[in-house]
């Protein structure tokens, strides 16, 4: 790993560049390209002919490889990376199984800075530079996350899971302590460099409806945060959640009623949404994460991507790590594509790359700041070496058009294809195996 600390110092990139718009039929690709970055931001953009680059910048050229802004994971656990590729079980039961007993282990800070560090840097070998993160009840989690992030320059999302009923008693907290808590955390790290906070109710069925009205309590009371939790996973916790909350008409109707929809708000899966979820989530702005490999690997169900697109709802990507398999983004796309297969809608190449980047950062509310290759965002980016291994070179020979160069990465690339990662405008990670 190489991180520079000079960001006062100028920095052009050459290489293929691709960029999403607002749109994945809206982009920008020049096959030979030049990004020029300062003080951590993008300066300029264009094709590298008529990129004027000042005699004292810095120039890495990267050749026929592709720089793409830094990749955007939705949803994720970091306390899980020790628990991923756990055999068997369901949601519930994998939990109880796997995921409870290894989060009660990070009351130790130690032990949460060990696995935060191992989570990073697993995460930027990826070519991710922003992640939405859940962490553990323990306020200790959260300090150990953040403080990881920040040494690397990355731009991170996370928060203190809230939790005080249905999980083990020494991984539950009150609402009181949810909202002290959580308040001293947010006063802490909330828009502190590039760290923003998320309040975290895990899910309906571990919190109590006190605990739901403390999270919005601190919702409207703090500018910028964001809430993040899962909803509709599976259907023996959707029956769960019907028990529980009688009174409602359906999972999403929950937050809906404790008014914990709206923006900055990202939910983890609705596999199992009716018409008039999906129009609930649009009317409120909140946001859908797509986790594809964790349903997948729990059998939880087939997400109805068309359904969202169609309305044009905010929909991201998410690792969903450790229920999720992987951490790699073509992994992550590879098994988006297919379960939209299953669903007979054929998901395109180019609106797997948006998600993972334009359309990313549009559905955490930053599409202002990251997500895109422009003047003036922060020069997150991601380096892909377009022949990583011998298959894939020799499927690139063979290829015709920008589609097919992506479409082969998506099926057939892995951690190797990245080669380089920038976060603000630094470059934190450079694959050594690639000369």
């Amino acid at each position: 790993m190489s991180i520079d600390s000079d960001l006062g110092r100028l920095l052009a990139l050459k290489g293929r560049v691709l960029s999403f718009k607002d749109s994945s039929y809206d982009y920008d690709y020049w096959e030979k390209g030049c990004i020029v970055i300062e003080g951590g931001l993008i300066k300029s953009v264009g094709d590298v002919n008529a990129c004027f680059i000042p005699e004292t910048t810095q120039i890495v050229d990267y050749g026929d490889d592709l720089i793409l802004p830094g990749f955007i994971d939705a949803h994720a656990h970091y306390p899980q990376m020790n628990v991923i590729a756990s055999f068997g079980a369901k949601l519930i039961d994998w939990l109880n199984n796997y995921t409870f007993p290894e989060e009660a282990k990070f009351s130790d800070q130690n032990y949460a800075a060990a696995v935060a560090k191992f989570f990073l840097n697993e995460t930027i070998k990826n070519g991710y530079t922003t992640s939405a993160v859940f962490c553990t009840v323990h306020p200790g989690s959260v300090e150990a996350f953040f403080s990881e992030a920040e040494i690397l320059g990355l731009r991170m999302i996370a928060g203190k899971v809230l939790m005080d009923r249905n999980a083990p008693r020494k991984l539950c907290d009150t609402p009181q302590h949810s909202y002290d808590q959580s308040k001293e955390l947010i006063n802490k790290w909330h828009n502190k460099n590039r760290a923003l906070y998320a309040i975290t109710p895990r899910f309906a069925p571990t919190s109590t409806p006190q605990q739901l009205e403390v999270s919005a309590a601190l919702y409207e009371e703090f500018e910028g945060v964001y809430i993040q939790s899962h909803v509709s996973e599976n259907i023996d916790e959707i029956a769960w959640v019907t028990k529980l909350f009688p009174q409602v008409s359906s999972y999403l109707e929950v937050y809906n009623k404790f008014n914990l929809l709206g923006p900055r708000a990202l939910y983890g899966h609705g596999i199992h949404f009716s018409d008039t979820d999906i129009e609930m989530l649009k009317e409120t702005d909140a946001s859908i994460i797509h986790c594809p490999t964790s349903n997948l690997f729990l059998g939880s169900g087939l997400f109805e991507y068309e359904k969202f697109k169609n309305i044009d709802a905010r929909i991201a990507l998410g690792t969903d790590v450790g229920g999720g398999t992987s951490l790699s983004p073509f992994i992550t796309m590879k098994a988006a594509y297919e379960i939209a297969q299953f669903r007979n809608y054929s998901l395109s190449p180019f609106e797997a790359f948006y998600l993972l980047t334009s359309g990313g950062a549009k559905a955490l509310h930053l599409n202002k700041k990251i997500g895109r290759i422009a003047a003036g965002y922060e020069a997150d980016l991601t380096i892909i070496n377009l022949k990583s291994t011998k298959i894939i070179k020799n499927r690139m020979e063979h290829q015709d058009s920008l589609a097919d160069m992506l479409f082969s990465q998506i099926i057939l690339a892995d951690d190797r294809a990245v080669r380089a990662t920038y976060a603000n405008g630094q470059a934190i990670y450079e694959n050594e195996l690639i000369n």
